[in-house]
């Protein structure tokens, strides 16, 4: 009977495991099999010229303008299709697919045998719902997402005060705020932008209140990480009848609140663009090559702990680590409540470090870190810094810290999830899943770094 319950797991992983190996090894052996030592050797050569054509086509294309710009975006589109070609008439073109193809097999059979993504959401507390909740909405935020979903009418048909940021006297938002708290608010919430969302958490967070987030912005990216729903802002509401709390960290700097991030250098001159809040991308892409080239009107020092960065073009430090240290603050957090800052710093002092930028936190040049304290200096007393999207002029030495747990964020029951957090394939983990021979996975360990 006890065998009846054995648990298969263990078994069906290590066959995962193995079967990884031997796609791998598959994938090494498929062009010598079929096309020889000096057949490979042919094919290393025409990748490796397709990718240097392409790095330096990449290169021009991030640091020039006008017909040398045009040249090169039609140099990185021509390089990898003239390889294509130059394999096909060499008849190796289905060897190197086919090694691709078992690559690929053994990536996907490493990640069944070190097990599925496993939700890395943040604790959640039953909490009893608000009886005067208070609402800021910014009728223009997100090209008028409040009007469009009717955000107004239905909060106050929860029984919420709210009041439209639509004039000058209701533009200082955190007055707001402690006024609703003076007449016995329980509750804070924004629809608008991050940095209306700071400004109003802080005042929760002051007086221990729940915040509610509406996400009713162009970006969101608080919102994103909280796992609401961006593309109905309504259901945000739900939170007001039926919600949970969960404690999440709040950055700060200079005394100036921030839950996403405070920029600095080439990033924080791209948020002074009147352009860079329409298309971001486009933006980046149009003004990086004169930032690089002429990014000298101050220079940065940063300080992370006992570690002095001297020279950076960029420093982001965000409310806690973004997933893959992105370096302009667009891509995710997996938490925010790990009570640490994270830290990108980007230095680019050659060709091959600028194209690399295009790698984020893999790129050379580029340097990540956590901590609770991050000071940035210049040799200026005054420089541009971007804060949550917005761009402000602040007096150095600039100090950003963290305030662990003291935001109550109050969130729908029902959401589209935190972000589920992909395991990382370790070789000797894998290996020794396999069941086999130890001798060599333990020769062969690649010290975590």
């Amino acid at each position: 009977m006890g065998n009846e319950n054995t648990d298969t797991r263990p078994r069906v992983r290590r066959w995962w495991a193995r079967a990884a190996f031997v796609a791998a090894f598959g994938a090494a052996a498929t062009p010598i099999a079929f096309a020889g030592l000096f057949g490979t050797a042919a094919v290393l050569a025409v990748g490796i010229g397709g990718v240097a054509a392409t790095v330096a086509a990449s290169y021009w294309f991030l640091t020039s303008h006008g017909v040398l710009r045009a040249i090169s975006s039609v140099l990185v589109v021509l390089a990898p299709i003239v390889v294509l070609v130059l394999l096909l008439r060499a008849d190796l073109l289905w060897a190197v697919v086919l090694s691709c193809v078992l690559l690929l097999a053994a990536v996907l059979c490493a990640r069944a045998a070190l097990g599925e993504p496993e939700k890395n959401a943040m604790p959640e507390y039953t909490a009893p719902a608000p009886r005067r909740p208070f609402l800021l909405m910014n009728p223009r935020s997100g090209g008028g997402k409040v009007a469009k979903f009717g955000l107004q009418r239905k909060a106050e048909d929860l029984g919420a005060e709210v009041i439209l940021l639509d004039g000058p006297e209701n533009a200082d938002v955190a007055a707001l705020a402690r006024r609703a708290v003076e007449r016995g608010a329980d509750l804070l919430g924004v629809a608008g932008g991050d940095g209306t969302q700071a400004l109003v958490a802080a005042v929760a967070a002051e007086h221990d209140l729940p915040f509610l987030v509406i996400s009713a912005g162009t970006r969101n990216h608080f919102a994103l990480d909280l796992g609401l729903d961006r593309d109905d802002p309504a259901t945000c509401l739900d939170a007001l009848a039926d919600g949970v709390e969960v404690r999440v960290d709040l950055g700060w700097m200079n005394g100036h609140p921030f839950v996403n991030n405070a920029s600095f250098g080439v990033y924080a001159e791209l948020v002074q663009s009147p352009a860079y809040r329409d298309d971001k991308t486009g933006t980046v892409l149009e003004m990086l090559p004169e930032l690089l080239d002429r990014h000298r009107g101050y220079l940065l020092t940063v300080e992370i702990g006992d570690v002095t960065v001297g020279g950076p073009q960029a420093v982001l430090v965000s409310n806690g680590p973004y997933r893959t240290g992105d370096l302009v603050g667009m891509g995710r957090r997996e938490r925010l409540d790990d009570g640490v800052l994270g830290v990108v710093t980007m230095s680019v002092n050659s060709a091959r470090e600028a194209v690399g930028l295009l790698q984020g936190a893999h790129a050379r040049g580029v340097s990540t870190a956590r901590a609770a304290e991050v000071v940035v200096d210049a040799d200026q007393s005054v420089i541009p810094v971007g804060v949550d999207g917005e761009s402000r002029m602040v007096r150095t030495p600039v100090v950003c810290t963290i305030a662990p747990a003291v935001l109550r964020v109050r969130l729908p029951r029902h959401r589209p999830g935190a972000l589920p957090k992909k395991p990382g394939i370790e070789l000797a983990r894998l290996y020794r899943l396999t069941g086999w021979p130890t001798g060599f996975s333990q020769r062969n360990r690649v010290p975590r770094g």
